[in-house]
């Protein structure tokens, strides 16, 4: 598919095939007109905090729905995925004795690649499922009809959950002083609920101390948290993309961070194109068949300067991979000059589908893709900079193992995800607690 503008004459993979041409322009024209989601200065905030992952000074923390949903724009199911990764975040930073920068898979998270465009159900074949922005999970030929005004509500469902995420990060829920009214529920009754409340005393009596002390920092009352997405659908991101009038730089007003999928990251594609034209912080994924070369060509496209903070690698090798094919793509940045956080995505590279047919994820692979990765740097002497996660604030049972231990036979009993199996809240504290042991061991 050919794109108009900056890349009308570069090729755009997994893009939409919109029946109605003329609806599309006027969808663009409209997001040409909305509000901007976030502002250039949010975005050069995140830039600088993803600096010091760079340097080895942070850890990342980046997580949410695999797709997020319109329905799913509701406080309660916001406010749980915010409180999932706060509380990983405080693992993190009081466990591992690590600043943690927050960004959230949200606000954005409404659009999936396919591996095929279109899905066969008892010799019904329909287009396949897109994500909200495109169309319906529901699988009938309505529901499943391309429909391009879905990329004004993605926008509306996007500022809403900004709203929401904003509400809840600076209106009290994020003070530490909540720590332990985040637990009282299902966590609260589980092993790793048990540690973290153990933490969570810790931290009262911390703060206990500094308010003894005549010390009431502002960062104990709220947070800094960013969203992000992934940058796919160009007929919704460049309408958004906005001038800062300080500077002149272009920033994409969709999301602080960005990034391009393994399946979009063609060097000559537009999606390649357009991100090396906004000044946001952008990551890209990589799997197991990256090169070395690709890694470098990657980093002169998107990141010719140098600016530290600028570029994010996503690594999603898998658990039996990670360890051989990840040295030689972060020797190379290395060696390249390029100030990269690395991060790893444990998630994309361990699924496989479940006797019952519903595709799911081992625990225990996820958490040995993440040791791999920690060990790959370690041994070359490189920052292991973060985590990138599919996960939720409930007790879905998506994913199999973990402290809970879900089980195969228990995969329908909760399966909710629009799209790819995500960790529930027991399994992402478990695996918070596991990677504060490997950044700190001992």
């Amino acid at each position: 598919m050919v794109r108009d503008g900056d890349t009308r004459a570069l090729p755009a993979a997994q893009q939409p095939d919109w029946p109605d041409q003329d609806a599309v322009e006027e969808a663009r024209a409209e997001l040409r007109g909305a509000l901007p989601l976030v502002i250039p200065g949010e975005c050069d905030l995140l830039t600088s905090r993803i600096a010091a992952v760079a340097r080895g000074e942070a850890f990342l923390l980046q997580g949410g729905d695999c797709a997020e949903t319109f329905a799913g724009v509701q406080a309660d199911p916001v406010r749980a995925k915010v409180r999932t990764l706060l509380q990983m975040a405080l693992v993190l930073t009081y466990a591992a004795a690590v600043p943690v920068v927050k960004v959230g898979r949200m606000a954005g998270q409404y659009a999936k690649p396919r591996s095929e465009p279109t899905e066969t159900r008892g010799g019904l074949t329909l287009p396949a499922y897109r994500g909200d922005a495109v169309n319906d999970v529901a699988f009938t030929p309505e529901a499943r009809a391309l429909d391009p005004r879905r990329l004004l509500r993605t926008h509306q469902a996007a500022a809403a959950t900004l709203n929401l995420v904003r509400a809840f990060t600076t209106g009290g829920y994020a003070d530490l002083r909540q720590a332990h009214a985040w637990n009282q529920d299902f966590v609260a009754r589980s092993p790793v609920g048990d540690r973290y409340a153990e933490l969570a005393v810790q931290i009262d009596q911390a703060l206990n101390f500094m308010r003894a002390c005549g010390i009431d920092e502002p960062v104990q009352h709220a947070v800094e948290f960013f969203v992000s997405h992934e940058g796919l659908l160009l007929d919704y991101e460049e309408p958004l993309v906005r001038e800062d009038p300080l500077t002149g730089r272009m920033y994409s007003s969709s999301g602080h961070m960005l990034w391009i999928g393994e399946r979009t990251r063609q060097l000559d594609g537009a999606h390649v194109e357009f991100f090396s034209k906004i000044a946001n912080p952008i990551a890209v994924k990589l799997g197991p068949g990256t090169s070395a070369d690709t890694v470098l060509s990657l980093i002169d496209r998107l990141d010719p300067q140098r600016e530290p903070g600028r570029l994010t690698f996503v690594v999603r090798m898998g658990s039996e991979l990670v360890r051989d094919r990840l040295p030689p793509l972060v020797e190379k940045a290395a060696g390249h000059g390029a100030a990269v956080a690395w991060v790893c995505d444990p998630m994309h590279g361990n699924t496989f589908k479940a006797p019952s047919g519903h595709k799911t994820r081992s625990f225990d692979a996820i958490a040995d893709e993440v040791k791999g990765f920690f060990e790959v740097h370690h041994d070359l002497g490189t920052h292991p900079g973060g985590l990138h996660l599919e996960f939720t604030g409930g007790d879905v049972t998506e994913c199999v193992g973990g402290g809970t231990d879900v089980l195969l036979e228990d995969l329908a009993d909760r399966y909710e995800s629009a799209c790819d199996p995500r960790l529930n809240r027991t399994q992402s504290l478990d695996l918070a607690f596991l990677v504060a042991g490997m950044y700190s061991p001992g």
